[in-house]
């Protein structure tokens, strides 16, 4: 056995621990950048006692919002706006877009350059790894930005993409996952972060790339999602419990995407998300079942010439015998009924279909043309792809 793993932050869970910010911050200065989201954050009361308590600290803290998920645009105001400001850390509290401009931003502000130039598959750049010091607190369960090395920039529309800023360096220094915060987030909003989480989990363990450390991590993580998905939706304002699971669970999700990388779902999220305004989770919670449907359909037309696909099938079993209770050795029969399990889910929490979108049949060669099947358990050709697209609409 052979493998390598990925540095994680220094990780602060549990309840209350957002209440440490001010001496997590201490050791790296008294010039704080706070990123936040729209509204949600400042409507809740949070955004006042934060910036309160840090002030009451000796802090001088700038507030910087961030608006939906992250685009070159808005990186580069922030970095222009505060270079020159001598910001000495960054803290960005909010859901994973918010995680991810906050990281984005702490990067770029040593250059004052365009986050543009330094994009994966975009810029022509590599960046050194020098960043402004990066303090992470969630208050969504769902792309476990906190953990990774990787922030997602997106810009929507003709010619678009959705790349990243990568790097060792741009893991977040330390990270504090306060479930408490989570209370408060709506339904709509915790059933796309949790899909888009178990999504990450289920990719990590049947990733082609991924070993016994990362497997032990997402089965963890995938054991509190599935028992605790469903009663955060529907009680997600009183049961702290409920919460905490799906917190970890999009925790290890992080953890593990940043070690073995992910598969075709978020191939699709990465396509579908530079072309079209939808939510990421959203994305990601209509695409995983028929992407797993279509996965295990062609995994069991290949395992007679394929060994590999034999194991595959066995690791997607492990997940289903979890997610339905049902621990027969009929390999075939408990995939069978996770995937409708999961169709089920995202019915149940009434995510949207990508139809609603405006996705059309006609749109499907397009989409496909620019997915990435990497780390997938079976290649998928593009005919396979749109058999994907039509099963989400």
């Amino acid at each position: 056995m052979a493998f390598s793993f990925a540095r994680t932050p220094d990780i602060r869970f549990g309840s209350k621990t957002s209440c440490e910010l001010p001496e997590v911050v201490a050791r790296y200065g008294t010039r704080i950048l706070l990123i936040t989201g729209g509204e949600s954050l400042s409507k809740s009361g949070r955004l006042w006692y934060f910036n309160q308590t840090l002030t009451d600290h000796g802090m001088n803290v700038s507030i910087f919002s961030v608006a939906g998920e992250p685009s070159p645009n808005i990186v580069d105001e922030a970095v222009s706006k505060y270079y020159s400001e001598g910001i000495q850390v960054v803290v960005a509290i909010g859901g994973g877009s918010v995680l991810d401009a906050g990281k984005a931003i702490s990067a770029m502000l040593p250059t004052g350059e365009s986050v543009v130039d330094y994009l994966e598959g975009i810029g022509t750049k590599s960046h050194n790894g020098i960043k402004i010091p990066f303090v992470a607190i969630p208050t969504t369960s769902g792309t476990g930005s906190e953990c990774t090395k990787n922030a997602v920039i997106s810009r929507v529309g003709p010619g678009g993409f959705k790349k990243s800023l990568r790097h060792d360096n741009f893991v977040p220094d330390v990270a504090l996952v306060d479930p408490e915060l989570m209370l408060g987030c709506p339904k709509h909003i915790t059933a796309a972060c949790a899909m888009d989480a178990f999504s990450q989990l289920f990719e990590s363990f049947v990733s082609t790339q991924a070993h016994a450390m990362t497997d032990a991590l997402a089965y963890s993580g995938l054991q509190q999602m599935v028992k605790n998905m469903l009663p955060a939706y529907d009680h997600g304002s009183t049961d702290l419990q409920a919460r905490i699971g799906i917190a970890y669970g999009a925790m290890q999700s992080g953890i593990t995407l940043a070690n073995v990388g992910l598969c075709v779902t978020h191939g699709f999220a990465s396509s579908i998300g530079g072309m079209y305004t939808i939510p990421h989770g959203v994305i990601c919670a209509r695409i995983l079942p028929a992407a797993v449907e279509i996965t295990i359909r062609q995994l069991k037309r290949s395992k007679l010439e394929s060994p590999e696909a034999e194991e595959m099938l066995y690791k997607h079993a492990i997940v289903a015998q979890l997610i339905t209770g049902n621990n027969s050795a009929d390999i075939d029969l408990v995939n069978e009924q996770m995937v409708q399990k999961i169709y089920d889910w995202v019915n149940y929490m009434q995510i949207p279909a990508l139809g609603e979108f405006g996705i059309t049949e006609a749109n499907f060669e397009n989409i496909a043309s620019v997915t990435s099947c990497k780390n997938n358990p079976v290649h998928l050709n593009n005919s396979h792809l749109c058999e994907i697209l039509a099963k989400s609409l």
